[in-house]
């Protein structure tokens, strides 16, 4: 995906956020650290302009849920973990760059429900390459891409990487 097909897909996750939860009243976008802060933050702005209503955006960093953590390593370096926005009887919308095993998103349940009582969580993923480790699907999926396991997505964004695509790898053992 270029630059602009990312754009384009954002503005229709945008409209299906909205649609799909008649309006914006009651509703936070969380985006999980690293790439899916700056597509909450993208799809806020855009959602913003939908509506002309501000909608609260926060950033969520779940090194500690992971169940990976031991292999992380010894001391793995932990991002500020407040979300910036409440999350108590609120529609919360996790937002990420790529949905895969699923463990991600897992890890994340756990981090907002921790922070409060989400009156309903959503998830939001600008890539699906499936693969599924855990029963967790997305509500709003930007595009599903084909892969084998030993393939990867690799999501680079102007705010995180200074370049904006998406590129499908073929990983080499």
């Amino acid at each position: 995906m270029s630059a602009s097909e990312i754009e384009r897909t954002l503005v229709r996750l945008a409209h299906e956020i909205v649609e799909k939860n008649n309006g914006v009243a009651n509703l936070a976008l969380v985006g999980i650290k690293r790439r899916g802060v700056p597509l909450a933050q993208r799809l806020g702005k855009l959602i913003e302009r939908i509506e002309n209503t501000k909608i609260e955006v926060g950033s969520l960093d779940i090194t500690f849920y992971r169940d990976d953590l031991s292999t992380v390593g010894i001391s793995p370096a932990v991002q500020k973990s407040e979300l910036g926005v409440q999350v108590e009887e609120k529609d919360v919308i996790l937002v990420d760059d790529v949905l895969y095993t699923g463990r991600t998103t897992r890890a994340a349940l756990d981090a907002v429900v921790d922070h409060g009582r989400p009156r309903r969580v959503q998830l939001c993923v600008l890539i699906d390459r499936g693969h599924r480790e855990l029963p967790i699907e997305a509500t709003f999926v930007g595009r599903r891409v084909q892969t084998t396991s030993n393939e990867i997505i690799e999501v680079k964004l102007k705010e995180t990487d200074s370049a904006e695509k998406v590129l499908l790898v073929e990983k080499t053992s």
